[in-house]
C-alpha cells in the first residue's frame, strides 16, 4: 500500500507507530469537500485488529468494556471503551459482534497492544486473544456517493447503521461496515492485509478520492467525534469527554465501573465545542479564557472548517465556570485573543439518518 501512496503524491508522516498519508496532491481541503459532497476514500490499516473467541467469548468482552454487547446482535459493530479501573481511557474501540463465541475488535493503532494485554491478562481459561494487526486491512468509503460507488463494485450497501455483512467479492472476502469516522454516509471495509491494494485500486478507479489524514482529522473535528489522545486518554475519562452514551450504565461489571459512576454525578470538567467568531485558527492545548481572564478550560483539538471556513476547536472546560452553549469565551493564541462561542456539536449537520 505504502507504494501506491507515493505513486499518488501523498505526503507522509509518523502516526500511531505507522508512516501514513497525511495528504495527496490534492490537498486537504479538496479531499475534506469530496467526502462532504462526493466520496472519499481513506486508507486506515494502520487500525488494530483484535480477536476474542471461545466459550463465552462476547460476555467476557462485555465484562471487560463499557458499552453492553447485549444491546446488538450478530452482524452488528459497536462503539465501546476500554477504561481504566480509575476511569481513564485506555482506548476508543469499534466491536464487531461475529457469534457468543468470536468478537472481532479494531482499537487505535498506537492502543491495540495495550488493549490486548488487558484482554489476555483478564481472559479465563478457555477464552483466546489474539492480536491479529496484520492480518486484515481497514479501508473507508466515505460520502455521499458511497453506497453508488460500492454498488457499483458489487459490494453490499443496503445495511443498517453499524451493521456489517461478510461478502465474497472478485474472489476475495471483504467485511463490509455501515459507519466511519466522518459523520457522512459511509463505509469500513476489511479485507486481507494482503488483499488491500486489490480493493484500494478499484475504489480508486470507480470514483474515490484518495484522501488523508488531514482531511479525516477536519471532517472528525466538525462533526465534534473524540480523537484518542486529544478527546479521550488515560486522564480524560468518557464521563468527561460526553461519551457516556456508549457505557452500558445498568450493567453489574465493566472496566472503570465504579469510577465512571461516581464521576458521573459531578464531572469537574466536560467537553466543548467552540466555534470562532474572530479570524484565527484554534490549536491544541490552548488556554480557554472566561470574561474576566481567568482559565478555564484547555483546547483538545483545534482546526480551520472547510465547510464554516472559520476556526473550530474542542475544549475540557471546568463545569464550576458554568459554561454553556451560547457562552461566549476566549482562546490564548500565543499571546493573541480569540473569541469564540460555545456551540452544541456537530459543528456541521449532514443527512445521514443512523
Amino acid at each position: 500500500m505504502h507504494d501506491l501512496h507515493a505513486s499518488l503524491d501523498a505526503t507522509f508522516a509518523p502516526f500511531g507507530g505507522w508512516e501514513m498519508p497525511i495528504q495527496y496532491k490534492t490537498g486537504v481541503v479538496a479531499e475534506h469537500t469530496a467526502v462532504r459532497e462526493n466520496v472519499g476514500i481513506f486508507d486506515v490499516s494502520h487500525l488494530g485488529k483484535v480477536r476474542v473467541t471461545g466459550p463465552g467469548a462476547a460476555d467476557f468482552v462485555n465484562r471487560c468494556l463499557t458499552n453492553d454487547l447485549n444491546r446488538i446482535a450478530p452482524g452488528k459493530a459497536q462503539y465501546t471503551l476500554c477504561c481504566t479501573e480509575t476511569g481513564g481511557t485506555v482506548d476508543d474501540i469499534i466491536v464487531y459482534l461475529v457469534g457468543p463465541q468470536d468478537v472481532f475488535l479494531v482499537p487505535n493503532a498506537a492502543n491495540t497492544a495495550e488493549v490486548a494485554r488487558r484482554l489476555i491478562e483478564a481472559a479465563p481459561e478457555g477464552i483466546s486473544v489474539t492480536d491479529e494487526h496484520r492480518q486484515h486491512a481497514v479501508l473507508a468509503v466515505q460520502g455521499p456517493r458511497s453506497a453508488e460507488l460500492l454498488d457499483g463494485l458489487g459490494l453490499p450497501t443496503e445495511l443498517e447503521y453499524m451493521a456489517y455483512r461478510d461478502a465474497e467479492w472478485r474472489g476475495l472476502k471483504v467485511r463490509v461496515c455501515r459507519t466511519g469516522y466522518t459523520g457522512e454516509h459511509g463505509y469500513e471495509l476489511i479485507p486481507a492485509w494482503g488483499d488491500a491494494p486489490v480493493v484500494w485500486e478499484a475504489l480508486r478507479e470507480a470514483g474515490g478520492v484518495p484522501c488523508g489524514l488531514g482531511a479525516r482529522d477536519t471532517l472528525r473535528t466538525e462533526m465534534g467525534y473524540p480523537l484518542h489522545g486529544h478527546e479521550l486518554s488515560l486522564e480524560i475519562s468518557p464521563v468527561q469527554a460526553g461519551s457516556t452514551w456508549a457505557v452500558g450504565w445498568k450493567k453489574d461489571e465493566f472496566w472503570g465501573r465504579e469510577a465512571l459512576i461516581a464521576e458521573r454525578k459531578e464531572p469537574a470538567r466536560r467537553l466543548r465545542c467552540l466555534r470562532a467568531l474572530d479570524r484565527g485558527v484554534p490549536r491544541p492545548e490552548m488556554p480557554v479564557l472566561d470574561a474576566d481572564g481567568k482559565q478555564i478550560g484547555v483546547t483538545t483539538s483545534g482546526t480551520f472548517s472547510p465547510t464554516l471556513k472559520t476556526g473550530i476547536a474542542l475544549a475540557l472546560i471546568d463545569t464550576s465556570a458554568g459554561i454553556d452553549v451560547g457562552a461566549e469565551v476566549t482562546l490564548d493564541v500565543r499571546g493573541r485573543k480569540l473569541r469564540c462561542e460555545v456551540v452544541k456539536a456537530p459543528f456541521v449537520q449532514t443527512n445521514v439518518k443512523s
